[in-house]
């Protein structure tokens, strides 16, 4: 089984450009998309063209904001959005599809902001997320993929010392999360298969050329209870693929 997730940066735009022939290529069993910002009724009319998915989506109550999504051809036991808080349901942030052997979660995690403005919330989320995550556990392994929103240590930014407690995606702060949850028995499945001397990134900003130059930040990760470990065979990161500012991440599971 292949599950790929990717940051589309909007599912209407990205629409117009090569995704149908991307996916052809990717081929995924699942793909999970994260800030597809748009309703319910705009996803189902942008993936209409796709054959062979089930299409599931949670939008954020903010028109054009936030927002998951997933296309699966295997039918899922359950889908479930969001994290049962209220104050963390809003933004459509969450997308759950229990499976046979594991859930698999699809999240948009918040971003901190330009002025660190919602920093705090960040570190609130951080903890509810990683708590609703260990009690999925206590069910059924667990797969948590998608757009994190911070480099977890030196090798996943191109500049660590210049970005270091500056820049939002590389604060203390939300280092601590991404410990929290790697330090709380979900694998970084790409560290197990590349260690800590492969440096490759899954996002660049627009400005600068940074992605020409491969300036970029690993913010993408496909996080994996311990215990389910053993059944990935592989995780990557597909540079080459563009039409967003994130590149599709990845990890295969042994038949």
């Amino acid at each position: 089984m292949k599950i790929i997730s990717w940051n589309v940066n909007g599912l209407r735009a990205i629409a117009k450009k090569t995704f149908f022939t991307d996916l052809e290529l990717l081929s995924p069993d699942i793909l999970c998309m994260q800030e597809i910002k748009a309703q319910e009724t705009h996803v189902a009319e942008t993936l209409e063209p796709l054959k062979g998915y089930h299409i599931y989506s949670n939008s954020a109550v903010r028109p054009g904001y936030s927002g998951t999504a997933i296309i699966s051809k295997i039918k899922p036991l359950n889908v479930m959005k969001g994290i049962n808080k209220e104050e963390h349901d809003t933004e459509g942030r969450v997308l759950c599809l229990e499976l046979e052997t594991f859930f698999l979660v699809n999240v948009y995690v918040p971003n901190s902001g330009s002025e660190l403005k919602r920093l705090g919330y960040r570190q609130d989320w951080d903890k509810a997320f990683f708590h609703y995550l260990k009690d999925l556990e206590k069910v059924k392994p667990v797969i948590v993929c998608g757009d994190f929103n911070v480099a977890h240590k030196e090798i996943d930014l191109a500049h660590p010392k210049a970005n270091y407690n500056k820049t939002a995606g590389y604060m203390q702060e939300e280092i601590d999360g991404m410990n929290m949850f790697t330090g709380g028995g979900l694998a970084d499945s790409f560290r197990r298969f590349y260690p800590d001397n492969t440096q490759r990134y899954s996002w660049w900003s627009y400005r600068a050329g940074a992605r020409s130059k491969n300036i970029g930040w690993r913010i993408d990760y496909f996080l994996v209870s311990e215990s389910f470990m053993p059944s990935v065979k592989n995780a990557f990161i597909l540079e080459d693929i563009t039409g967003s500012d994130h590149c599709p991440v990845g990890i295969e599971l042994n038949s």
